[in-house]
């Protein structure tokens, strides 16, 4: 492990084993604008997601907002259930599922027309973000949403983030890091995964992070949600992790395992 790994990693477990954690601070979300997938249940999100979008419609809801689809563009289907009303003698209606239809809804990126609000939204270049580009991830910005802050989709090679905090950026970083050491990630929220990606963000905020708040409060909540699941405590969790942690760290700021060449603290100061 090299010094300002070791040094930064030892000063963040020691603060995690005492309890001496500041406060968790609020992060900042781009706009939330009002999109209908927003609304639909999780299987059909997931559906959008998988197909390489954040925001689907169908014709009609595309021409209310003066949207065309493009010609020869391919829908994506999603579940759409069939209500029947039922009335009883006493004219008292009840609502019955009968089953469910396919519902035929098109990408944003099959649409020409005027653009939308969250279109214009940008990212202000962030540390690290050329490690990121080095390893041909692309990063783009997408609408706030209350679900998460961002997204790594190793399939699309792709970092987005519904907001321009550092830490979030991070985290996203780490997981493409520990994604090219293992060879794989997995496609849920795991335990060691995501302990390892906060971690990681933590100890990259200490060194190369330029804004002035400290999140280590955040960093430690979120691994006490996981370290709970297994009834462990952070610091147990963390050490759990710290062989993984060292390797993605290293990867990140020296772009190889060992560490021996020049770093992103280097560039980045």
């Amino acid at each position: 492990m090299t010094p300002k790994v070791k040094e930064t990693l030892d000063k963040i477990l020691a603060c995690f084993e005492s309890g001496n954690i500041p406060q968790s601070i609020a992060y900042s979300m781009f706009p939330i604008p009002h999109i209908p997938c927003a609304a639909w249940s999780l299987m059909n999100r997931t559906l959008v997601f998988l197909s390489g979008t954040m925001d689907a419609r169908g014709f009609k809801q595309w021409n209310s907002v003066n949207r065309y689809v493009k010609k020869g563009s391919k829908a994506l289907y999603i579940l759409v259930p069939y209500i029947k009303r039922i009335e009883d003698d006493n004219n008292d209606c009840q609502f019955k599922l009968t089953g469910f239809g396919a519902c035929p809804v098109f990408r944003v990126e099959d649409t020409d027309g005027e653009p939308l609000e969250y279109q214009d939204i940008e990212l202000p270049e962030l540390p690290l973000m050329d490690r990121a580009r080095d390893w041909g991830i692309s990063i783009k910005a997408i609408p706030g949403n209350y679900r998460y802050y961002g997204y790594y989709a190793p399939n699309r090679k792709e970092i987005a983030l519904a907001t321009n905090q550092e830490d979030i950026f991070f985290h996203e970083l780490a997981h493409v890091a520990h994604h090219k050491i293992q060879g794989y990630i997995l496609p849920v929220q795991d335990l060691r995964q995501e302990v390892v990606a906060e971690l990681s963000a933590c100890a990259l905020a200490r060194m190369v992070g330029k804004s002035l708040a400290d999140t280590t409060g955040n960093h430690y909540h979120s691994i006490k949600q996981y370290a709970d699941q297994f009834q462990m405590s952070v610091h147990c969790a963390c050490l759990r992790v710290l062989s993984d942690t060292e390797k993605v760290l290293n990867l990140i700021i020296h772009n190889n395992i060992e560490g021996e060449e020049t770093t992103a603290c280097q560039k980045a100061a």
